[in-house]
């Protein structure tokens, strides 16, 4: 202290003052918080960018950007009728343009009827437009057969994202044994190690089992469970499903068992669903852990609390800009949930955009409508396009030695096993590097492609792997996962 008090006064002395925010002085949680997703890797990526703009010579002609799951940044057309409702919410002067269907005419309508001075640009309640609420519970209930969602249970938020925030603080508190423990997927979605080291909540790792295609093992969340009690509280519980990375699928009979899991345990479920339109593996189908719950009776379905999360940035849809998304609460404690709207005014409201195109997924157009041909057959062809690179990642991964890559059942992503010589994980070492990093950034420099280290998400000591998007278009994602394929192969040679 004494040394750093001299040093304040020398620079005072010299005309100087030190800054006020600096990162010893910062919130050192902050510090501690790491984003894979975006991370290094992806720094190195924009720099590539900028060197190719210049002129600058490389092995490549562009840098493909397989390690975020943004559709529409990797060519997906948006969806027609989604697009036209929001240019008419946008400008309601394009109302009396003849070039826009009818049934877009009336949705336009009526969510403007539903917003402040009927305008798009007026905040909303906090908790979204009640309007837009009341059909998300409707969408609810339709794909839960018909179990009963109340529109009060439901907030929509800045993207699925800022919602999971949002119950995690809720979640979060004490102080050295008994502070709080979320256990989360390994390999996990970095969103959820970010939050809990900014929260200085406590990160308690279950393992996906690789063997058996990342099947959830309850066995595995015992141990965890266990492990943990010595150190923290543990007090809630997230499955994401479908998978990221992992892009598996969770059977209604492991769904059942990890909620006799969290009610046995008294964990509160955070299930991420974020995907539950991507399913693409025969055999596989989504289910909700809202449907599930309720359909187990008490005393679970009275009883266990649980959020789900949706979103409209996946699915067919890929409109991650406009960060459109909800949580539907199920046996939250009533004054908690006053506690939860409060957090939210305190952002005031998610982008009333976001709101409206939520709507129009939720609440497509009709068999009616002149639209929903068109809807029907661009939602097919994304899903149908994104199963055949589901399949073709599988593939063309297995088929390359040293790679091994479980099948994409669901999501957006793979997470192949890559074998790296000893000698590679030695150099990555003496870099200060993980040695999938490593890997990941001599595959940047010399190929263009950029993926994510397994390390940024999670992965069992001594194994190695990659997340990669499958959202590329089908022939450059052929490509690509055939140079990737090469460049392994080369990369093992040299370090062999």
């Amino acid at each position: 202290m004494a040394s750093s008090t001299g040093d304040q006064s020398q620079a005072v002395r010299n005309g100087l003052r030190t800054k006020v925010l600096t990162l010893h002085s910062m919130n050192p949680r902050v510090r501690r918080v790491e984003y894979a997703v975006r991370g290094p890797i992806v720094q190195r990526a924009l720099e590539l960018e900028q060197e190719l703009r210049q002129g600058v010579k490389k092995p490549f002609t562009e840098v493909i950007r397989a390690n975020i799951g943004d559709a529409q940044a990797m060519g997906q057309r948006p969806i027609t009728f989604l697009r036209q409702v929001l240019a008419l919410c946008v400008n309601p002067d394009l109302l009396t343009s003849p070039s826009f269907p009818d049934d877009a005419k009336k949705r336009a309508e009526r969510i403007l009827q539903a917003c402040g001075g009927h305008s798009l640009g007026a905040y909303s309640v906090s908790s979204g437009i009640q309007l837009i609420r009341e059909d998300v519970a409707q969408y609810i209930e339709r794909r839960d057969g018909g179990i009963p969602a109340d529109p009060n249970n439901v907030f929509l938020s800045t993207g699925a994202s800022d919602a999971i925030v949002t119950v995690l603080k809720l979640l979060v508190a004490g102080e050295g044994h008994t502070r709080t423990g979320v256990l989360i997927p390994i390999p996990q979605y970095p969103l959820y190690s970010a939050t809990l080291a900014e929260l200085g909540a406590v990160q308690v790792d279950y393992y996906l089992d690789e063997e058996r295609a990342w099947a959830l093992d309850v066995s595995e969340l015992h141990r965890a469970l266990c492990q943990a009690r010595g150190h923290c509280h543990p007090r809630a519980l997230c499955v994401i499903n479908p998978g990221n990375p992992t892009g598996q699928v969770q059977t209604r009979e492991c769904i059942e068992a990890v909620i006799r899991f969290a009610f046995e345990e008294r964990l509160f479920l955070l299930a991420d669903e974020v995907y539950q339109d991507n399913v693409y593996a025969a055999g596989s189908q989504f289910h909700s852990f809202k449907k599930v719950l309720m359909e187990m009776g008490p005393p679970y379905a009275g009883q266990q609390e649980l959020a789900s999360f949706h979103s409209t940035s996946k699915g067919y849809m890929g409109e991650c800009g406009f960060r459109g998304g909800y949580v539907e609460v199920v046996n939250m404690d009533a004054a908690v949930q006053q506690q939860m709207l409060k957090l939210m005014s305190v952002r005031l409201c998610p982008p009333v955009p976001g709101q409206a195109l939520l709507d129009l997924v939720v609440s497509p157009p009709a068999p009616t409508d002149p639209s929903f041909a068109q809807f029907q057959a661009e939602r097919q062809a994304v899903l149908a396009e994104l199963a055949a690179k589901a399949k073709l990642t599988e593939q063309v991964f297995n088929e390359a030695p040293g790679i091994s890559c479980n099948p994409v059942q669901g999501a957006m992503y793979s997470f192949p096993r890559v074998q790296l010589p000893p000698r590679a994980v030695e150099r990555a070492q003496e870099l200060g590097l993980a040695p999938d990093m490593f890997f990941c950034l001599r595959l940047l420099e010399e190929t263009g492609i950029c993926v994510v280290p397994g390390s940024g998400f999670g992965q069992r000591e001594g194994t190695y792997h990659f997340r990669m998007t499958i959202l590329p278009p089908l022939e450059k994602l052929r490509l690509l996962l055939e140079k990737l394929s090469r460049f392994h192969a080369k990369f093992t040679l040299e370090y062999s």
